[in-house]
């Protein structure tokens, strides 16, 4: 029985050690700003990201990796003796699933599964996390694809942006678009549904914005219920992820737990002073 691998997406925004404590493989996307492209997370950080964008006249653009860049992480690991588990962005959302898909058609059908996990951003990064310590606990290729699609339906997702400017632009605004004319001075709370930003609620102010998005997981948790895994992404905002970490314990008992930051592909869809809000409930026995 072959080991497993797990590739995935920069826009999950894993640090370094924790992909190589995981045994992942991450592909990098691309921003372009000004003429010029730069591999996410690698020639452009977290940090310069949003500097940049915060001082910009102009916004970025994304693209999705090259075929030749999964091929060549897929060679690399069936060398090593490995099948493959990918998961990538939704597809609805990027051609990155495409890509992907077309580099393991050169390769052995029972070798490499791509899942389309209709995610993005931090639910990607939770399922892929769970999912790699299932391969690294020696889970089959199956197993593992099974648990990821268990995963990619059950991970809950709320997210708050200062404004819909960036998802607009960027064509990824989904089903929230009937909010543009009145999300001023508003606050949208936005999901992700069937692989697709779409629209869950508005309100007034930020703080009154992070109160609807904790009752809502209260509303499906109950007082005290439990969190299998609770990921927290901001836009380089870490004042508002830790308080909304101090919340969630304050409501939820919460197993594990991960805070990032908002990658700058993703970043440059949401804007700056973007919050998410995810979690993995408990199976109930």
């Amino acid at each position: 029985m072959n080991k497993v691998a797990i590739v995935t997406d920069s826009t999950t925004a894993i640090p370094d050690d924790i992909a190589r404590e995981h045994n992942l493989t991450i592909i990098p996307l691309s921003v372009n700003w000004d003429g010029k492209s730069y591999l996410d997370g690698i020639e452009i950080t977290v940090e310069e990201f949003y500097e940049r964008l915060s001082e910009s006249s102009t916004l970025p653009t994304t693209s999705q990796p090259p075929v030749e860049m999964f091929a060549k992480a897929y060679e690399n690991l069936l060398n090593q003796g490995y099948d493959i588990l990918t998961i990538v962005l939704s597809s609805k959302l990027s051609g990155t699933w495409l890509s992907a898909t077309q580099a393991a058609a050169d390769f052995p059908k029972n070798r490499i599964t791509v899942l389309d996990s209709l995610q993005a951003s931090m639910p990607l990064t939770l399922v892929a996390l769970q999912t790699a310590e299932a391969a690294l606990r020696g889970a089959t290729l199956l197993e593992c694809t099974n648990l990821a699609k268990d995963l990619c339906q059950r991970v809950r997702t709320l997210f708050i942006v200062n404004t819909l400017e960036f998802l607009h632009k960027g064509g990824r605004i989904g089903g929230a678009a009937h909010l543009i004319g009145t999300a001023l001075q508003m606050k949208p709370i936005l999901q992700i549904k069937d692989g697709l930003v779409d629209s869950f609620n508005k309100v007034r102010t930020f703080r009154k914005a992070s109160e609807r998005v904790l009752e809502v997981a209260e509303a499906e948790l109950g007082k005290q219920g439990t969190i299998e895994y609770l990921g927290i992404v901001t836009a380089n905002a870490p004042q508002v992820a830790e308080d909304f970490l101090r919340e969630a314990h304050a409501r939820f008992r919460v197993r594990k737990e991960l805070v990032g930051l908002i990658s700058p592909v993703i970043g440059t869809h949401v804007g700056p002073g973007a919050v998410g809000f995810v979690y993995i409930p408990a199976k109930k026995s």
